[in-house]
């Protein structure tokens, strides 16, 4: 299995790690991932497609002729990046006009859209093409933990072209992708809700994306979770620095301050397939300042070690010292 590695904006220059797990849990399952040398931003598709539809096709489109040039899916970790790619893909392959239109400036820079490729989110390749079974037989650890699953928006949305058989209110696949490392998927009031930054909102009017924000923690913490687990570094933003922030603005309503571990499900992943947590760039330097996760990990994955027989401080101490 080859795959196009779309990395997207906010994995680079928020969550490297979640790269870094990614990769190493891919590597593992036997897929390979052929980086998209001079790709750029997808472009967002709640910003820039609400004011530019016809440039938001071009850029998205050289983005596919970069995969082109792989021979290769693209597959993303990003549901905003899967929205566009995935909805530029369908448009040109279905549109001659707008098919056209992207191809006449495209071959200004050398470039033609084939429509050769597909895009797949990281979720369709792990459910799908690796398969639930393979995932179910690799992850040879129970992690014990009681998650909330995030799905987000554009993993979704609009379900006429997206790979879940229609499953666009009540679907199950991440769940069972959870369940597939031994924890339990707690259901929780508005689940299918907007994590806050969708559609530009955290950019607009920040104190409404936040009370977005604060309304999913609030239900997540009735529940009793151990931890978020989101396929979406945008939507994880939200919901580990987005605590932080709500523990700011919202102080007087909330009452305790929110404090629940957001991870990534590779993080996850690999730790049940019993890969070091160091690779999975799970173990934070405590004197890197400023650096995600900003909502600490560190009371999942004190739960998880103990399970599975690590030392936290001693692994600690170790990324201090790992060059």
């Amino acid at each position: 299995m080859a795959y196009s590695f779309y990395l997207g904006c906010v994995i680079p220059n928020r969550y490297p790690m979640v790269e870094r797990a990614t990769r190493t849990v891919l590597d593992e399952l036997g897929a390979e991932l052929r980086d998209m040398k001079g790709a750029t931003c997808c472009p967002a598709p709640g910003v820039f497609r609400s004011f530019d539809i016809p440039t938001w096709l071009v850029i998205g489109g050289r983005n596919l002729t970069i995969a082109e040039d792989n021979q290769a899916d693209v597959v993303t970790m990003c549901n905003g990046c899967y929205g566009t790619l995935l909805e530029v893909e369908h448009a040109l392959k279905h549109e001659e006009k707008k098919r056209n239109y992207v191809n006449e400036h495209l071959q200004k820079v050398g470039r033609k859209f084939k429509g050769s490729i597909h895009v797949k989110h990281l979720a369709e390749v792990l459910y799908y093409d690796i398969g639930l079974k393979k995932i179910q037989d690799v992850a040879i650890h129970d992690l014990g933990l009681k998650v909330a699953v995030h799905y987000g928006c554009h993993l979704l949305k609009p379900s006429a072209i997206r790979p879940w058989d229609g499953e666009s209110e009540e679907p199950r696949f991440f769940d069972e992708l959870v369940e597939a490392l031994g924890c339990e998927s707690v259901d929780y009031r508005d689940k299918m809700m907007c994590c806050g930054a969708g559609g530009g909102v955290r950019s607009a009017v920040k104190e409404v994306s936040l009370d977005f924000t604060r309304h999913k923690l609030e239900e997540i913490r009735k529940v009793g979770a151990d931890c978020i687990v989101n396929m979406c570094p945008f939507c994880m933003l939200q919901l580990d620095l987005g605590q932080v922030e709500v523990n700011g603005v919202f102080k007087d309503i909330i009452g305790e301050p929110y404090n629940i571990p957001v991870f990534y499900y590779t993080q996850l992943l690999g730790l049940s397939m019993g890969l070091n947590p160091i690779d999975l760039g799970l173990i934070k330097q405590h004197d890197l300042k400023g650096v995600p996760p900003f909502t600490s990990q560190e009371p999942a994955l004190r739960k998880i070690f103990k399970k599975l027989g690590y030392n936290y401080d001693e692994l600690v101490e170790q990324a201090k010292n790992k060059k």
